[in-house]
């Protein structure tokens, strides 16, 4: 069985998880696919669904990836992948991660969360730099896997 899907597609499946799969999760996905979609097969959801951030897809384009064709999905959707990896990415994510089946493991990678942080913001630029300091740790994150998922 699982020498059929490493024939099939021998990329790991990670799934990140955000409560609304608006900003964090999304970048994660976004840059996974940009930097190690050759070996990660990566999907994202929220427990609920608060639609795709703007200031995220803005931050993104920015860094020379483009998350606009991306969707804000709930975690159901994706409940018929058979996931190697769950990533949370903000701690009420982390606190309401439903089970998943088989041998998927969960992990918990906190980041801050850009829109809270923005809200105090000054400009627009002001805000934007809360968002773009979180696009960064996520990128920094998402360049040691798969191996720091081992640990």
């Amino acid at each position: 069985m699982l020498k059929d899907r490493i024939k099939m597609d021998p990329r790991l499946k990670i799934l990140f998880l955000c409560t609304g799969n608006s900003c964090r999760s999304q970048m994660a996905e976004g840059w996974t696919r940009h930097l190690k979609g050759d070996v990660i097969e990566p999907y994202s959801a929220g427990i609920e669904t608060h639609g795709l951030n703007p200031n995220a897809v803005k931050v993104m384009a920015e860094a020379g990836v483009d998350i606009s064709r991306q969707r804000s999905k709930h975690v159901d959707e994706l409940k018929d992948v058979a996931f190697d990896y769950v990533v949370t990415v903000c701690d009420n994510a982390n606190e309401s991660c439903p089970l998943f089946p088989g041998k998927t493991k969960v992990v918990h990678v906190g980041f801050d969360d850009p829109p809270r942080l923005a809200r105090t913001a000054k400009t627009e630029d002001e805000a934007l730099d809360h968002y773009r300091r979180v696009r960064d740790e996520i990128r920094a994150f998402v360049e040691t896997l798969p191996d720091s998922l081992e640990r």
